[in-house]
């Protein structure tokens, strides 16, 4: 995103640097799918992640297959929890794969960089070890180290990584603000019902798509699996967002405690000062909501613009490489 604006996973989108949005309950663990082959050449993954909506809470966006700005790879967003709260990192394009919270998003996003492709000149290589590629020629084989985590946040109680000095150097380039197809992905995916956590409990019908917005048809995955046991949570997603707002800074250690706190009446026993500066701060995130949402508007433009030239040149690229191997001589 522009200049690291991240991808926000609210009822409307946002774009910012640094934490999107923040609630108190965590979202569930990743769930364990197939990928569906790569449409392809110019085409990069983009891994599924659980979204929040303020309305019905969290919801799977599926991942998925997009044409990617030539030169630059994706780094997932994430959810970090510190402070007794839950905070979205979004993602980004760049030159590099920065931090993403540690998380195994699989098929090369394996919690540290990622194994899954890698540029060469204009073109991208598929790493086949990881990668459902089948109808592209533009292809190595390196092996990766798969492991079966399905931990979706970091921090106490999830994944306890921290960024290495290379990643926050890349953390720190230039960044590409998430494709329009992306932005559209995710809003099609808050509409769908059955993406909802609390319709699919942890395992949605829609895992991953041939491509943005296709939830439907034979290049759509499954999940195989909740990647845990699914716990509904004890407060709604309104409670959830509100006492974030209002109590942004705590210092409680943990979901555990914090859910107590919930169910003990914590918010009832706000002083009148308390809770005015709690409206104060929600009608401050507003007034930055909507400057975010600005922002967005102006970086999705852009990125449609990026789009159209980089879908354009992996035709020609595609063409030419179809020629190539015309002219060929068959063994």
């Amino acid at each position: 995103m522009i200049s690291a604006a991240v991808l926000s996973l609210s009822t409307t989108s946002s774009a910012q640097i640094g934490i999107g949005i923040s609630v108190r309950i965590g979202p569930p663990a990743l769930p364990v799918y197939a990928q569906p082959i790569c449409p392809g050449v110019g085409y990069h993954w983009i891994p599924g992640y659980w979204a929040w909506n303020d309305g019905a809470g969290y919801y799977w966006v599926p991942g998925t297959w997009v044409a990617a700005p030539v030169g630059m790879l994706w780094t997932p967003g994430y959810w970090g929890f510190a402070g007794g709260f839950y905070g979205w990192h979004g993602g980004y394009w760049g030159r590099h794969v920065g931090f993403y919270g540690g998380i195994n998003y699989g098929f090369g996003y394996g919690g540290v960089g990622f194994g899954g492709g890698e540029w060469r000149g204009g073109t991208f290589f598929y790493n086949r070890s990881v990668m459902n590629v089948t109808n592209v020629t533009n292809v190595y084989n390196r092996t990766v180290i798969v492991n079966n985590t399905h931990t979706s946040f970091n921090g106490q109680g999830g994944i306890e990584a921290r960024p290495t000095r290379e990643e926050e150097a890349y953390n720190r380039e230039p960044h590409t603000a998430a494709l329009s197809s992306q932005t559209e992905h995710e809003h099609a995916a808050s509409q769908n019902r059955q993406l909802f956590a609390s319709e699919n409990h942890g395992r949605p019908a829609v895992a991953a798509t041939g491509r943005p917005g296709e939830f439907s048809g034979h290049n759509v995955e499954r999940a195989k699996t909740a990647g845990e046991p699914y716990h509904a949570p004890k407060i709604s997603p309104q409670e959830a967002r509100a006492s974030s707002e209002g109590n942004r800074g705590s210092n409680e250690s943990g979901r555990n405690s914090e859910m107590k706190n919930n169910e003990a009446g914590n918010r009832g026993q706000m002083s009148s000062r308390e809770n005015s500066n709690a409206t104060k701060q929600e009608r401050a995130m507003q007034q930055k909501d909507r400057q975010t949402q600005k922002q967005q508007n102006q970086a999705q433009k852009q990125a449609q613009a990026e789009q159209k030239r980089t879908e354009k040149a992996n035709r020609v690229q595609a063409k030419a490489e179809q020629k190539r191997n015309a002219r060929e001589p068959r063994r």
